[in-house]
């Protein structure tokens, strides 16, 4: 069995989106290409000045590869069916991510203890991606 790994296309703030996570998960870059490095001509057009934009870049946040490119769209991102999950060891680690993930974003459900978990909170990032964020058990 193969894994499933995030991919986000974010119309043009990958690289505002490759340093944001970078200050906020300590995210390491892995990977980044292009539309201009691309060995082959793109099979769609782009918009004037989307040569230096990303096709390709991959982060590791944790255990887990995020991908992102720049897209083909000029439509507005829309990440509302789906929040991406983080679940840390310890309380300080989880209330960092956190604030830092908020900041710029909105805040869904404060940080706090739950039924299910010691400290669990959603957001929304500036980006529109959704979070959650908590204490694994």
């Amino acid at each position: 069995m193969g894994k499933i790994e995030p991919y986000l296309f974010l119309n043009g703030q990958a690289d505002e989106a490759i340093a944001f996570y970078q200050g906020a998960l300590g995210a390491t870059l892995l990977k980044r290409m292009s539309f201009g490095e691309c060995p082959e001509a793109p099979p769609m057009p782009l918009p004037p000045g989307w040569d230096k934009k990303v096709m390709h870049a991959s982060l590791q946040v944790g255990a887990m590869e995020l991908m992102l490119s720049d897209g083909d769209s000029a439509d507005p991102a829309n990440f509302k069916s789906f929040r991406l999950s983080l679940m840390l060891e310890h309380e300080d680690a989880a209330r960092r991510a956190f604030d830092k993930l908020a900041a710029g974003g909105s805040v869904e459900m404060p940080l706090g203890p739950t039924f299910w978990a010691p400290l669990f909170g959603m957001l929304t990032d500036r980006f529109g991606i959704g979070w959650m964020v908590g204490i694994a058990l």
